[in-house]
């Protein structure tokens, strides 16, 4: 089965370029398009997609609190890929906190953008660490976060699950955080759905993020 993708974009030049990139690929279909996040709602319930591609900034709702609305009324929502203009944005961390699996920048070359949605609905790795590591060092108030702290805390995380979630931050994949720790691979999958259910987290993404803004993991 392809990859379903949603484009969410103000700007038809951009979706357009999406859309020709990502059908170049036998195992990727775009299934709709919108001009603003106001419409991923309605296109989401009908067309399921897996992945929803969303700018960042749009007139009417942005990706931000598109992301929010998406995750909090879709049941079994789809991953969200922000793309945006800008890589070190304020808006792009927003998105992120909201519940945004990944970004990509819209000057992304051909083979990025086909791995980020590859990668995204795969769910097993994080996209672009280096990067969410930077978000999170300059907004992520350094640690500081007493809510995060709190959710750590009462997470209450194995030493093992604690490494898993260190490893998932430097964005090892699954089989990569198996080799490191010399397990096997569904070893690894049960602690991450593990650390995943006591954080309260969505997906890898938030589970990092949550670590970051906690000071479980220093972002520098």
């Amino acid at each position: 089965m392809p990859v379903t993708v949603l484009l969410v974009d103000d700007e038809p030049l951009v979706r357009a370029g999406l859309r020709a990139v990502l059908e170049a690929q036998p195992d990727i279909e775009v299934v709709g398009e919108a001009a603003d996040g106001a419409a991923v709602i309605p296109l989401v319930r009908q067309l399921r997609p897996d992945v929803v591609a969303m700018d960042v900034r749009m007139p009417l709702l942005d990706g931000i609190e598109a992301t929010r609305v998406l995750l909090r009324t879709v049941d079994e929502p789809p991953r969200i890929l922000v793309v945006t203009t800008f890589e070190n944005d304020e808006y792009v961390y927003e998105a992120l906190r909201a519940g945004a699996d990944g970004f990509l920048l819209k000057r992304a070359r051909p083979a990025e953008i086909v791995h980020a949605v590859r990668l995204i609905a795969e769910g097993e790795s994080l996209l672009f660490p280096a990067s969410v590591r930077q978000l999170a060092a300059e907004y992520g108030e350094g640690g500081g976060n007493r809510a995060a702290r709190a959710a750590m805390e009462r997470a209450q995380l194995t030493e093992r699950e604690g490494e898993v979630l260190r490893l998932m931050a430097r964005g090892l994949s699954n089989a990569e955080i198996a080799a490191r720790l010399v397990v096997g691979t569904e070893t690894v999958k049960s602690h991450v759905s593990a650390v995943l259910a006591k954080l309260g987290a969505r997906d890898r993404t938030q589970a990092v993020i949550a670590a970051y803004e906690s000071g479980f993991v220093a972002p520098g």
